[in-house]
């Protein structure tokens, strides 16, 4: 990992996007509006965070990308205000009554309940845990937000415009939320954005203390150890959603051999190394990924031999390999982002799936996920079923999987439960 890099060093001016006030009137007069069409604003009314561009009758004003607008039925009644963008959704609410989001207090007063959630959940002073979400996007009532806590340090990522330029208040919102124990705001949204406008940005540190030591990116979860690359990793540097799944998978490892397929850097291999398993064999493509998968399976695993990394195709080498094992893991990146490619994806899980299969031994455990959000759970759950009959093999359903609390789903958007999974006792 890289965390020395000069360009990261110095804490950027953020005052500038504090200068320009202007009283809450003023900004209503000056907010572009959007009126929708009869009928069309019953999802709204229900709390759902997406406007679709054809729900859309007319605008006022010319909104940009990444514009706060607001919101109105065609009676012109106030429905809320959001981040605009032109596409499929075209606004994406922040909230669903008069709100100045450029107010400091509206990002502080979200931040403040979407930790108080966390703590609910006993995350933020676990003795044995110093990494989880603190925001995610819908379920927290910030479409296009996402922030991860690690240890001390902060990893922003925004996934729309109107986000991204609202970084520094967001930034101080963090800042008032965590206190002294916050050493660093990493802001990795440039690989989440628009591909036009993350042109314009790069990787940066909103803060950083100057006496934190951000350097080790050392954390750990459930008492498990691991090194975690927010600047250069995938996504904000691990899948802190997979927690609890991890933990569950302690209970079948003991003295067992392991496979674990698109290991990333080795979250549920490092589990099953700390459980006890016999021996652990992780497999991804990215050459990356096996060298954090090593150096964190090296902090967990105190004895020679009980981990073996292969730099492979998991797709591949699940489908050449002849190796049995006890419990086999496969958790792939997302098949599809979109409906038209649905049927190509499901048929990609059913050879996957059919591949892990074959590769467990008789009386042995299968996890498998999906998170693509376009294959839902019921989708999942058949095109599994069907793998395991082409395979002639008998199988058992003993867990239904999903992500974890810092993850939440808002009741009014149940697009946001992607993460679904399955554990299989296999004949």
């Amino acid at each position: 990992m890289v965390f020395s890099s000069g360009k990261f060093n110095k804490t950027p001016n953020l005052q500038p996007f504090f200068d320009q006030v202007f009283l809450p009137e003023e900004i209503l007069r000056m907010t572009p509006k959007i009126y929708l069409k009869p009928g069309k604003d019953e999802f709204v009314r229900r709390f759902h965070p997406w406007v679709f561009s054809g729900a859309i009758q007319r605008t006022t004003g010319q909104p940009a990308d990444g514009d706060v607008v607001e919101v109105l039925d065609r009676q012109e009644n106030c429905l809320g205000f959001g981040h605009f963008h032109h596409g499929s959704i075209a606004v994406r609410m922040l909230t669903f009554e008069a709100a100045d989001l450029n107010a400091p207090e509206f990002w502080e007063q979200r931040l403040r309940a979407a930790w108080a959630v966390r703590r609910t959940a006993g995350l933020t002073d676990a003795p044995a845990t110093d990494c989880f979400r603190l925001v995610h996007g819908e379920g927290d009532g910030l479409s296009g937000l996402v922030i991860d806590v690690y240890g001390s340090a902060v990893v922003l990522q925004c996934h729309s415009i109107g986000m991204h330029r609202q970084r520094a208040l967001i930034a101080q919102a963090v800042q008032q939320v965590l206190g002294g124990r916050l050493s660093a705001i990493f802001d990795k949204s440039k690989e989440a954005l628009p591909a036009q406008y993350a042109e314009t940005v790069q990787p940066e540190y909103l803060f950083r203390r100057p006496d934190g030591d951000v350097s080790t990116g050392m954390v750990t979860e459930n008492g498990v150890r691991f090194r975690v690359d927010w600047e250069t990793g995938q996504k904000t540097g691990f899948f802190l959603d997979q927690r609890d799944n991890r933990q569950l998978l302690t209970h079948f490892v003991r003295d067992k051999t392991v496979l674990n397929a698109f290991c990333y850097t080795g979250g549920f291999s490092c589990y099953a190394l700390h459980a006890g398993a016999q021996m652990v064999h992780s497999v991804d493509i990215s050459a990356k990924a096996m060298e954090l998968t090593a150096e964190n399976a090296a902090l967990n695993a105190p004895f020679l031999g009980r981990h073996e990394s292969s730099c492979a195709d998991a797709l591949r080498w699940l489908k050449d390999s002849e190796a049995m094992y006890d419990v086999v893991i496969v958790d792939p990146p997302a098949f599809a982002k979109s409906l038209d490619k649905r049927h190509n994806a499901v048929q990609g899980y059913k050879r996957l799936n059919q591949s892990a299969l074959r590769r467990v031994a008789p009386g042995g455990i299968l996890f498998t996920f999906s998170c693509s959000q376009v294959v839902d759970r019921d989708l999942f759950y058949h095109t599994v079923a069907a793998a395991a009959m082409e395979v002639k093999r008998g199988v058992r359903v003993l867990h239904h999987l999903t992500q974890g609390a810092d993850h939440p789903v808002s009741m009014f958007h149940p697009e946001g439960a992607y993460l679904k999974g399955l554990v299989l006792y296999v004949e």
